[in-house]
Order: structure tokens, then sequence, then C-alpha cells
């Protein structure tokens, strides 16, 4: 058996029935939209308040909690992009799923009680605790949408090359329908959907990956030891040891810091500790979304590896310039067009919960952060709320339709790695700052978010990402294709300088208050306009 895949794996096209109709596919996938249809009508019924659209009326328990979290951070990039990458760069592509991970701890430590016990609905209202509403609001809501934007370029990358497979469309087709039903969701649904979409979408994804890694090992008698042999033998040692992908260590460090610390930033994770009753069951929900992430990225070495020997690198590229469809590629070499097809709509199912979420903090940051608490003063009804937040939902669709037909063919894993330096940048060294230091103001708090986000879309613009792979250029102004190392830095630095720099007495004054609410969660005054 293992020679015959081999065999297979030589050609530098595969035999595939990728972009032609596939019964399979669509079958799953009509299901999972029936259900999650039902879901959104059953959530539009129980959806009449903000907190409600927002987050779920603070209903979710730990445990389902921990597995909306997991759904929500499973994405595009964890189970097309990782897998992707390791099948055409071997162990560098790793790095993704133990950055990924690692950046768990961190929001376990130091984010989940402080922000359940501090916000609201988005992570701008732990800033504004102690700060001046309008310009934290204003400079959390550029980081939050920057980060979001990159974020659903992403999946809809993924998401083009899926529903391509599935249905034999066109890519830029694909991706207009998974906008339209990502709107949908959010619409109707609010965070109640959102969050059932994330759990059916957990507890699918997990399932597949557990089946097509085991189908896998069953190929080198379950030993993941001569699964790497095979590889190193098949294609050289070089495939299991670093430098392949990421050859520059600054580049390695620099992209290691925008997974870990990202994660801390990351709105649409932020968004979900508002779910739950109270900080315990906040943490407790981390704890459980750790133990399935983990799981799930150990997993991806097997399917990284698997589809490296069964498929081969060619074969894959020769399908996805990204490497993107090396998953569904390995299902079908293993289980035929059916298990192509459910492990295509498993891919989907991951893909569209992602997108909601991801939408859902969007449409908080402009209507709860800038309409409401801006524009508005907090004088706005409930009804007014919720319709600025479809509108918001709408308008967030229509780009990410936009960006994510421009981005056509990047690699997604790559492309979430920089909406983790945004978050990175953007909002963690805000929110900690503003947690955990007395000193820090609203000057210097609105300096660092501002700053860091700017400086991270132009290192951005300026890195051979951009330069080089989008615009085709011979060579980029700046060296580093993840700049994390840079904004990360100069983001804490910002914000510590301009503190000192400035004077806040109510912000230094509130900060006992905020010190006493972040652990007993107890109510406190007015905060400031």
């Amino acid at each position: 058996m293992i020679a015959l895949l081999q065999v297979a794996a030589d050609t530098t096209r595969p035999v595939t029935r990728i972009g032609e109709p596939n019964g399979v596919a669509m079958a799953f996938f009509f299901v999972f939209i029936a259900i999650t249809l039902g879901i959104t009508y059953w959530a539009a019924r129980r959806t009449r308040t903000t907190e409600d659209f927002y987050a779920a009326s603070r209903s979710i328990t730990a445990g389902q909690n921990g597995f909306a979290l997991a759904g929500d951070y499973m994405s595009a990039a964890s189970f097309l992009g990782i897998a992707g990458l390791v099948s055409t760069t071997g162990f560098d592509g790793l790095i993704y799923s133990t950055g990924w991970l690692v950046g768990w701890p961190v929001v376990l430590f130091l984010i989940a009680e402080p922000l359940r016990n501090l916000g609201k609905y988005t992570f701008a209202d732990v800033l504004t605790a102690r700060l001046r509403q309008k310009p934290v609001r204003i400079a959390a809501a550029v980081g939050t949408l920057a980060t979001v934007i990159f974020y659903l370029i992403a999946q809809m990358v993924g998401a083009g090359g899926l529903i391509r497979l599935m249905f034999g469309l066109t890519y830029e087709t694909a991706v207009v329908i998974v906008g339209a039903a990502m709107i949908a969701y959010v619409l109707f649904g609010g965070m109640i959907a959102t969050t059932w979409v994330q759990i059916v979408k957990a507890v699918l994804l997990l399932g597949g990956a557990t089946i097509l890694a085991m189908m896998v090992l069953a190929q080198f008698g379950f030993s993941p030891v001569a699964l790497f042999q095979a590889a190193a033998e098949k294609y050289g040692d070089a495939m299991l040891a670093p430098g392949k992908q990421v050859a520059n260590p600054y580049d390695a460090v620099s992209l290691g810091m925008a997974l870990i610390f990202g994660t801390a930033g990351l709105p649409h994770i932020l968004m979900r500790f508002y779910t739950v009753p109270d900080a315990k069951a906040a943490r407790t929900s981390v704890f459980y979304a750790t133990g399935l992430i983990g799981f799930f990225y150990l997993m991806t070495f097997i399917l990284g590896f698997g589809a490296m020997v069964l498929v081969g690198p060619d074969a894959i590229r020769a399908v996805d310039r990204g490497g993107n469809m090396a998953a569904p590629l390995l299902a079908e070499t293993l289980g035929g067009t059916p298990f192509l097809g459910f492990i295509a709509a498993v891919a989907f199912a991951t893909i569209l919960a992602v997108v909601a979420g991801l939408t859902l903090s969007g449409a908080a940051a402009l209507s709860h952060d800038l309409w409401v608490s801006v524009a508005r003063k907090g004088d706005a009804t409930a009804t007014e709320q919720l319709r600025v937040a479809r509108i918001a939902t709408v308008a967030l669709g229509i780009v990410a339709v936009a960006l994510g037909i421009t981005f056509k063919g990047q690699n997604v894993a790559f492309m979430v790695s920089l909406a983790f330096a945004i978050a990175a940048s953007a909002n963690f060294p805000a929110l900690l700052l503003s947690i955990f230091w007395r000193r820090a103001t609203t000057q210097g708090i609105t300096a660092s978010m501002l700053l860091g986000t700017a400086t991270t879309l132009l290192l951005i613009w300026l890195s051979p990402t951009i330069q080089v792979d989008i615009l085709k250029h011979e060579g980029a102004w700046f060296a580093l294709k993840n700049p994390a190392l840079v904004t990360i830095p100069l983001s804490f630095l910002i914000g510590i300088v301009v503190s000192l720099l400035t004077t806040d007495p109510a912000a230094v004054a509130g900060y006992g208050e905020v010190e006493r609410r972040m652990h007993l969660g107890e109510a406190t005054g007015p905060r400031r306009a």
C-alpha cells in the first residue's frame, strides 16, 4: 500500500478530483448549512438585546465556551495552512503549531480573569475602565479592525479553494458564497449562533483530523517515528531540521513572538470571555480550550508529514501554489473521493465558524466602540445599537470578499501570522500596561495602539510578503517577513515613554478601584468620557 501511494506522490500533478463537483462534499456541505441555519433561526429568536447579540446573555458554560474558543482559534490556517506548510517545507511549518499553542498560557494567567471582570463587550471596555473613552476607543477600534481584516483575508483565501474543490466553481464565486453565508449567521444570530456554530465546527474538525491522522499512521504501523523516517528517506534529512522556510533567525524569533503574544490580543478571542457568567468560568474555559487545541496541533505533525510522504510537495503545489489543499489531497489519497468530500466539508465548517467570530468582533468595534461610545457618547437605544451592528456586519463581509479575491494563492497560515503581528503590537501591549501599570495614561495607551498598528501595517507593506510575493518586486525595503520583533517592543516603549511624559491624575487615581475590580469583579462608578 505504501509503495503504491509513494508512486502516486512521485508525479508532479496527482490524479485528483479536486476542481470537479463532489457529491459527498455537497451532501455534507448542505447538511452543515442546514444545521447551522437551524441554529441561526433558533438564536435569532433569542437575540433581542445588545447583550444577546454581543455576549450571548453571558449564559455560555465554561465547557461550551472552551469548545467555542477552540472552534474560534482552530482556523483555516490551522487545518489547511499548517498541513500545507509542513508538507512543502518540513520542520519549519511546525513553528505555527507550537507558537499558537504556547500563546494560551499567556491568555490564561494574564488576560482571562481581568478581561471578564473589567469588560462588557470588547477589550476596549477594559482600557476605558480608568482611561478616557473617546481617544482609547478610537485607537482600539483601529487595531481591532486591522487585525480582523488581515485574519479574514486568510479565511477567505482558504474558503475560495475549498468551495472550488467541492463544487467546481471559480475561486471568486466561492469567496462571494462564503461571504454571504458568514453575513447571514452574524446578522441574524449574533453571538448565540456564532458560539454554537463554533462548537459544532470544533467537534467536526477534531473528529475529522483524528480520523485522517489515524489513517496516515496506519500506513506506518502506527509509528510517528516511521513516518518521519520515511519523510527523511524520500526528501532528505533537511526536512526534519529548521531553516528550510525560515532561514533567517530573526525571522524565526519575530514569527514566534507574533504567534505567542498575538493570541492575547485577538479581538474575536478576547470577546469570548464576556459570554461566560464569571471569571472562574473564563479561566476554566481557557483550560478546556488549551487541551483541545493542543491535541489538534499535535495531529498537524502527522497530517503535514503524511501529506509530504503520501502525496508529495510538487503534487500539492500543482493543485494550489500556497499548499493549502494538502489535507484534502491527503484525504483523497487515503480514502478516495468520499473521504475527500467529508474532509472538505469539515474544512469549510472550520472557515465559516471563524469568519463569523471575526465579523462579530469587527462589528462590535464599529458599533459599540465607535458609534455608541464615541459618536453617540453612550446615548443610543438598544434598537439603534443592533441596527448599526448589523450594518457593520454587512460592510465587513463586503471588505472580506474583496480582499480574499485580491490575495488569491497565498498560504493561509502565513497570512494569519500577519494578523497575529498586528494583534500582538496594537492590542496586547496596551491591554497589559493598562491592567498592570498604575502610571499608564490615556495618552500613552492611545499612542501605543495607534503607532503599534501603523508601524506594523507599514512594515508589512514594506516587507517581502507584499513587495515580493504580491507586487512581484525584486526586493523589499524591510527585511523581515513578520515585523513583530520590531513592533512589539516599540509599542511597549511608546506606551511607557508617552505615559511618563504626560499626566493623567484620574487614570492614576482610578487604578486602585480597577485593581480591586479586576480580582473581585465588583461594579464601579461611571466611566470617564
